[in-house]
């Protein structure tokens, strides 16, 4: 018993302080892109993104961060005018609000005042994969761990979407996975949400256009939140989520 409550003390206190305690991640994390103001590309150059995220409209250089595999690409080949950050803040609430310019992200904001009082405090979610790859899947799961802790926040997965306020989808929707969703998703009480969590789930990602599955959640219910990246890292996912409960200060 002494043994238990000396290693316990030396561990300390291991679940993060987030939000109250801004986190910083590596350097080498591929976070938000930034794009420099005088950045030009040619065409050559915007063939290199393999799921054709990055274009050149009115002059100016975009990357489409719901297609965005995050692979940098594009930083090599725009000779460092792109170049990503270790911002881990990404998540939106419109499929528009993802095609980022020079002027930055406009990030997700909360819920109506009545779905606020709804879910700010309690929130169960369903997760789906609906033909992920298990990246995705992997960080969900990683939220309940010691170090996040979700459930802190009152926020919880649960095993029946009978159970749940909302969804949280992942994978590019394939076609053998079309009417499970949507019976997930009318087995979901009123009022609910859903969220497209990763690439895949927000526009098929690597498999975009792909004939078996159907470019994303979007394609079949409606998303209230989206939250890129491939995968997303489990402080991109709590921030998109506490944004939407506007328990982000």
């Amino acid at each position: 018993m002494f043994r238990i409550l000396l290693t316990r003390l030396k561990q300390k206190y291991r679940t993060s302080s987030f939000p109250k305690t801004e986190t910083v991640l590596p350097k080498h994390f591929r976070g938000l892109p930034r794009i420099d103001s005088s950045c030009s590309l040619t065409t050559e150059d915007l063939a290199v993104c393999p799921t054709k995220a990055l274009m050149m409209e009115s002059g100016q250089a975009k990357i489409d961060l719901g297609r965005c595999i995050f692979c940098k690409k594009c930083e090599h080949a725009s000779k460092g005018q792109i170049h990503f950050s270790n911002d881990y803040r990404l998540a939106v609430r419109k499929r528009g609000d993802l095609l980022l310019s020079q002027d930055g992200l406009r990030l997700a904001e909360a819920l109506s005042q009545k779905m606020n009082r709804l879910f700010g405090r309690s929130l169960r979610l369903r997760q789906v994969s609906a033909g992920g790859c298990n990246g995705c899947e992997a960080d969900c799961q990683v939220l309940s761990t010691l170090v996040f802790d979700i459930s802190r926040f009152g926020i919880q997965f649960v095993a029946s979407p009978r159970h749940a306020d909302g969804l949280l989808v992942t994978g590019p929707v394939t076609r053998n996975m079309k009417l499970a969703l949507e019976k997930t998703y009318a087995a979901v009480a009123e009022p609910k949400i859903v969220i497209a969590t990763g690439a895949c789930a927000i526009s098929g990602g690597p498999y975009i256009d792909l004939p078996d599955q159907l470019n994303g959640v979007d394609q079949v219910l409606p998303v209230d939140l989206y939250i890129p990246g491939c995968p997303p890292h489990p402080y991109t996912i709590l921030d998109g989520l506490l944004r939407l409960l506007n328990r982000r200060s």
